[in-house]
């Protein structure tokens, strides 16, 4: 199994190199998406050997960052894309157990609310309603089954690569990614991962601050997502 993981970053100069040493433990195929930072990130990239770069010359969002790793992944005909953050909430030494359980499933997605760990933080109250709620209704509408809609811990076998169209290019891509699976009947299993919050004052940008808006503009995603007729993607390696 041929496998890559891909980690987005936007102005992590201050946990990049810290985050990559741990992947180095666990994965030898890595992708890094600069999204545009503004920090000392390309920097510390420039000192970091063997690694797979994008750098996309503004911030176009989280979820464009992943939608440059899904392209890579398909073009590169890997068999499995591992995606986690860089700000140190993602445990580097889960990724195996992704790999694990990705055997007999298209999506392996991480969660925080499927079990307890030791090492778990409180989650925001604003930002744990709102998973709630979205994850809630989600399961309502498509029988998901699942326990946590925004963690973005996640393995992607080849069959989910090809049939996911990520074009939500801000925080709301992991709901469109959602919508998608159920409507391919993609075989979904989470896993538990630690909850943790290193920093819980950390702001999503512009109207998504007000967990008003940003609960809205989660909604009007799984609303558009079911609205499209979902199409397998092409890739140049299929």
């Amino acid at each position: 199994m041929r496998w890559l993981t891909a980690i987005p970053v936007y102005n992590e100069a201050k946990s990049v190199r810290a985050v990559l040493a741990e992947v180095r433990e666990h994965a030898s195929d890595i992708l890094v998406i600069d999204d545009g930072s503004t920090d000392d990130t390309a920097k510390l990239l420039d000192a970091e050997p063997g690694l797979h770069r994008i750098r996309h010359p503004r911030n176009r969002g989280y979820g464009a960052a992943l939608s440059s790793a899904f392209d890579f992944a398909r073009r590169g005909g890997y068999d499995v894309l591992v995606t986690m953050d860089c700000d140190g909430q993602h445990q580097p030494d889960r990724i195996p157990v992704l790999l694990e359980q990705i055997g007999d499933a298209d999506i392996v997605s991480g969660s925080r609310y499927l079990r307890d760990f030791r090492t778990d933080t409180p989650a925001p109250t604003d930002r744990r309603f709102i998973n709630a709620t979205i994850t809630r209704e989600l399961n309502e509408r498509y029988d998901l089954g699942i326990t946590d809609a925004f963690c973005g811990f996640k393995a992607y076998n080849r069959r989910a690569l090809d049939a996911l169209r990520v074009t939500e290019t801000g925080w709301g891509m992991p709901l469109q990614v959602w919508v998608q699976a159920a409507k391919a009947g993609l075989r979904i299993r989470e896993i538990g991962v630690p909850r943790l919050y290193l920093d819980p004052s950390r702001a999503f940008g512009g109207v998504l601050n007000d967990p008003t808006e940003r609960l809205a503009y989660y909604r009007s995603i799984i609303d558009a997502a079911d609205r499209e007729t979902l199409e397998p993607c092409c890739s140049e390696s299929a």
